[in-house]
């Protein structure tokens, strides 16, 4: 079964194509980067129209590509929710519009359930069950996945998320946007140890996050600086990822230890980070488990991770009547099994 996959939550558009046999055939991805890079964020108005002009070509490129007609999809994907309202509707419309001409199912995929198994395209790919630490855009969940759709919460942020503090982060040293890659390239040059910031939570008995009090302590620290110069934010920035990163796997050993698993995903968009990775494989070669990676590429937003997340739900898609909603806010664990 061949299955168009289509992403448009946020600043990325994202098109791809899968086939249950034969894998990922081909995909491509737009970033709106550079236009919000001008306005230090997101506007979501100028998203929507982007992604307008993007979804279209995007989706002839992957055709093509993959040597494949509209004729031969069997079904297609789409991010129905979360996200931004305008942005997910024109995602939705174009694949619904495709389904009704084409007579096949349009499948609404949920953006962090295509995060959540974005791990599985890569290989060797998890197997159920697992402990996932889902870091992405304004989420950090902690999770137990025994199959899809069978989702419990662990723990999850109480404030700001593990992307939005290195954003936030990032604007207060004058990083610019998107902050979070700037201030892990800066890290790299940083010293770590010149200042001392907080691990909140990171020795409370429950598995949930808490990171609006290190950004805070982040403020306060630039404040006392008599001279803000590249060495001293680099060596903010350095201090500042490492107090995120320990606490990040921190929490994910608690899981696994509370779950007695011994595979353990990472998703989402700081899953790329390079610090983070190198502890956990560290973490997992002592403690011996299992540590999963998506390849870099599906780190962040994409139509691959929605195109497999519709394949998996594929043989419960019935065709629809050309009518249409967005979630702009939905559960991730209130999802029905699949």
């Amino acid at each position: 079964m061949l299955v168009l996959g289509i992403e448009s939550s946020c600043d990325e558009t994202g098109i791809a194509l899968y086939d249950t046999e034969q894998g990922l055939l081909a995909h491509r991805l737009h970033t709106q980067m550079a236009m919000h890079a001008e306005y230090g964020g997101v506007v979501p108005e100028l998203a929507s129209r982007d992604h307008i002009r993007r979804v279209l070509p995007l989706t002839e490129e992957c055709l093509a590509a993959a040597g494949k007609r509209l004729g031969d999809i069997d079904a297609i994907a789409y991010t129905q929710g979360p996200g931004l309202a305008g942005a997910l509707l024109v995602g939705t419309s174009v694949a619904n519009a495709l389904a009704f001409a084409l007579d096949k199912p349009a499948i609404g995929v949920h953006h962090l359930e295509g995060h959540l198994l974005s791990p599985l395209l890569a290989q060797p790919a998890p197997a159920f069950p697992f402990v996932a630490l889902l870091v992405s855009g304004g989420h950090s969940q902690l999770m137990e996945v025994d199959g899809v759709g069978h989702y419990t919460l662990l723990g999850e942020t109480l404030d700001d998320a593990a992307g939005e503090a290195f954003d936030k982060t990032a604007k207060l040293l004058g990083l610019g946007y998107p902050g979070g890659p700037a201030l892990s390239k800066l890290a790299d040059k940083g010293d770590p140890t010149r200042f001392k910031l907080p691990r909140p939570m990171l020795h409370s008995p429950d598995l949930d996050f808490s990171f609006s009090g290190l950004k805070t302590a982040v403020l306060t620290l630039v404040r006392e600086q008599p001279q803000l110069d590249e060495q001293t934010r680099a060596d903010i920035c350095a201090a500042f990822q490492e107090a995120i990163v320990d606490v990040l796997v921190g929490k994910s050993l608690k899981a696994l230890k509370q779950t007695g698993f011994k595979q353990l995903v990472i998703a989402g968009g700081v899953g790329a980070n390079r610090q983070l990775r190198e502890q956990l494989d560290a973490a997992a070669a002592k403690r011996r488990f299992q540590v999963f990676y998506p390849p870099l590429e599906f780190c962040t937003d994409n139509g691959a991770m929605i195109a497999f997340a519709g394949a998996q739900r594929l043989k419960h898609a019935a065709h629809g009547d050309g009518s249409f909603t967005v979630k702009p806010r939905w559960d991730l664990h209130n999802l029905p099994a699949a």
